[in-house]
């Protein structure tokens, strides 16, 4: 009599639990690749931070300077879909490993491409193409890691931790770079992140990964040899659902929605309030949206621990992440008083966080088999609708010579998102077979 075989589904179930952290580990590599998030910001921000030193040694004007920093967003929307595909295929944690030694060692090289020649402006714009090349696979790698090795139960505080990174990295690199930046000068800067990201690469290497497993997913990789059973993405299933597409629109307006706010915030409170001091407006908002990011993961865990249906909690998450942030972005256009202003600036940004534990997540509910793929596609449109209405929002406020209409821009573009998660978003598994319970 031969042993009765567990249906398919069981099966991936069975072998997706076994593929889970434990405790330890999953507390282990939370931490690092908090630090990895951390080093990546400090690595995005450094040429920001720099340009206006590095216009000076090479006579930059505004808009060759401009050329510089927007090079590096073209580059970050090429490899969105592409580091999700490798993440789902090989493992995100081998993506993350080998794009962060590469990004590293180009980070710390860029004082020595700036002095190859006369060529200033071209290594440069190259370095930072390259650099959001590499930079780009890291968030889809990240969600196609989280979705195959951390609980459900865990999700949302796990990647929340993680993404409480890209505040600290800014803080981090605003406040001592700084301090580099006038004691050291900009090549400094340049060094620290790059040198930090290297360090940290060697740590993963030698203590969190197995030497064989990377080894042979370069191997095959080379080879072009799928490595998981899941290797192909069942794009005609996935786009039929409306649920994917309320998360793609979802995770497109809460990324233009931030890159709108994170790109004029400042030239609002230096123009609005001249007086003020800059280190108060450049901190204060990214302070607050490390305790918000953490604390929206704890709870949207605990939530779902206390027996609250997953889509219940991921919607309400997303209304306050696009709904209530945006509330207090348009208070912005409709005061005059400075620590108002900084107040309401910090809540928008620091609810915005609360997006991780809503729609982020929910690409994972969706499809955990393929959630590194699927949120590539999400971000990358993201990305593009960031690039446009930072550059819409712009326009805007030369128009009408109104702050006001930048932040009914934000409330527009967030309540759209949050309307379409609200209206079709699901946390129904979407990458297997139909008979899968909602959750």
């Amino acid at each position: 009599m031969q042993p009765t075989r567990p249906p398919p589904d069981q099966a991936r179930g069975e072998a997706a639990e076994d593929a889970h952290w434990s405790r330890p580990e999953c507390q282990a590599w939370t931490g690092t690749l908090l630090l990895g998030t951390c080093l990546l910001y400090c690595a995005r921000v450094s040429m920001p931070i720099c340009t206006a030193s590095m216009s000076q040694d090479f006579g930059w004007n505004k808009k060759e300077a401009g050329i510089v920093l927007s090079s590096f967003f073209w580059g970050y929307c090429l490899t969105q879909v592409a580091g999700g595909h490798l993440g789902d295929r090989i493992g995100g944690e081998k993506v993350i490993l080998l794009s962060a030694s590469a990004w590293g060692l180009i980070t710390a090289a860029t004082p020595l491409l700036a002095r190859l020649g006369s060529a200033h402006l071209l290594f440069m714009t190259f370095s930072r193409i390259l650099t959001g090349l590499l930079q780009g696979v890291y968030f889809p790698a990240l969600t196609s890691l989280l979705s195959q090795r951390v609980r459900e139960s865990e999700r949302a505080f796990t990647y929340s931790a993680v993404g409480a990174g890209s505040q600290v990295g800014t803080l981090v690199t605003g406040a001592v770079g700084s301090l580099l930046l006038d004691w050291l000068g900009w090549p400094s800067v340049f060094y620290l992140s790059g040198g930090l990201t290297l360090l940290w690469a060697c740590y993963v290497y030698r203590y969190l990964l197995s030497q064989q497993d990377l080894v042979r997913a370069l191997d095959a990789l080379a080879r072009g040899l799928p490595v998981s059973r899941q290797a192909r993405v069942p794009w005609r299933q996935l786009f039929r659902k409306p649920s994917v597409w309320a998360a793609i629109f979802s995770q497109l307006s809460s990324a233009c929605s931030f890159f709108v706010l994170l790109s004029w915030l400042p030239t609002f409170f230096r123009e609005t309030f001249p007086g003020s001091q800059g280190w108060a407006f450049n901190v204060v908002p990214w302070l607050a949206a490390v305790p918000a990011s953490l604390f929206s993961g704890l709870l949207s865990d605990h939530l779902i621990s206390q027996g609250y249906r997953t889509i219940a909690v991921r919607k309400f998450m997303q209304v306050v992440g696009l709904g209530l942030s945006s509330v207090f972005a348009l208070c912005l256009g409709h005061t005059s008083s400075f620590c108002k202003s900084l107040f309401f600036a910090s809540a928008s940004i620091g609810l915005q966080t609360f997006n991780h534990s809503g729609i982020s997540v929910n690409i994972q509910d969706l499809a955990p088999s393929c959630a590194g793929v699927l949120f590539g596609v999400a971000n990358t449109a993201g990305a593009l609708a960031g690039v446009v209405g930072v550059g819409l929002g712009g326009y805007l406020i030369e128009t009408t010579g109104s702050w006001a209409s930048l932040f009914h821009l934000v409330a527009a573009i967030s309540s759209l998102g949050l309307c379409s998660f609200l209206l079709f978003g699901k946390a129904q598994r979407v990458d297997l077979g139909p008979a899968h319970q909602d959750l």
